[in-house]
């Protein structure tokens, strides 16, 4: 099984936007990586989400590319606070490649969580619009594959 791991892209500030929306870098950031995403046929059954309009505007903009046959759906257990035990244990019994976006702190724990066994352990950087690819073995234990970092990412179309 894989698990892609997204933080949200950069959002507007709350005095900006009081519901925290996508900003115009967080936008091209996210459609960036999700293009690039596509160029690596990356397939997912579904994509969850917080229900954070950020995370939520995140989601849809990766299933434009990755098209996922369950399509996007909001989760709970997603929210920066919540305890990152919640998914280790829906996890425990997925079957499909499942891509979740989300938000730190809750990413960065339930990251540790996964791959060290500890939540209070740091296993990844997160980067707004990045991918963090997990996979999950035979043994059932988990193990980082590769991290995408949308600033590292040439744009062919821009012609760089």
């Amino acid at each position: 099984m894989l698990l892609y791991l997204v933080q949200h892209a950069e959002a507007k500030a709350e005095q900006e936007d009081p519901s925290r929306g996508l900003s115009e870098k967080g936008l091209n950031d996210i459609k960036k990586t999700a293009r690039h995403a596509a160029r690596l046929s990356i397939r997912v059954g579904r994509i969850v989400h917080s229900g954070k309009k950020r995370a939520l505007q995140t989601a849809q903009v990766l299933a434009e590319q990755l098209h996922p046959d369950g399509g996007v759906s909001e989760s709970d257990g997603l929210a920066p606070m919540d305890e990152p035990a919640i998914w280790v244990e829906r996890l425990s019994t997925a079957g499909e490649d499942i891509m979740i976006v989300g938000h730190l702190p809750h990413l960065g724990k339930f990251s540790a969580l996964l791959v060290c066994g500890d939540e209070n352990k740091k296993a990844v950087n997160f980067i707004m619009a990045g991918i963090v690819c997990i996979s999950r073995d035979n043994d059932r234990s988990w193990a980082i594959d590769w991290v995408l970092n949308p600033a590292q990412l040439l744009e062919r179309i821009q012609g760089v």
